[in-house]
């Protein structure tokens, strides 16, 4: 296991988690992901890949929600955990993220090369 996968593991334990509206995709659509954590996504077509982004999409998302919710990228997984990236529906969880652990996130994505989903 690389360092950056590494990294990924002890960010990804650190968000905290809540139940998200089932059927919502409200927050889902065009991000950015390291390397590392596309390797853990399954392959998209450049098709796909286009289609989702002609919608303001995310090709991993599905009829029923993200398809890689266990897998997906920490910037996904900030999405309602803090207050620079609130849920649009107002879910949370119990305690927001801690503000350390948010700014090792962003200071993680900064240091790697980030691509499109």
């Amino acid at each position: 296991m690389s360092r950056n996968d590494r990294m990924i593991e002890v960010l990804r334990r650190k968000i905290p988690t809540f139940a998200c509206e089932p059927g919502c995709h409200d927050c889902c659509g065009p991000v950015t992901a390291s390397s590392e954590e596309m390797a853990r996504l399954p392959i998209r077509t450049d098709a796909e890949h286009a289609a989702a982004l002609a919608a303001w999409s995310c090709p991993h998302l599905g009829p029923e929600g993200c398809r890689v919710y266990a897998e997906r990228p920490l910037i996904c997984r900030l999405f309602g955990t803090t207050p620079s990236l609130p849920c649009p529906r107002g879910k949370r969880p119990e305690a927001m993220i801690d503000t350390r652990t948010e700014q090792a996130i962003h200071r993680y994505l900064e240091q790697t090369r980030q691509v499109l989903v």
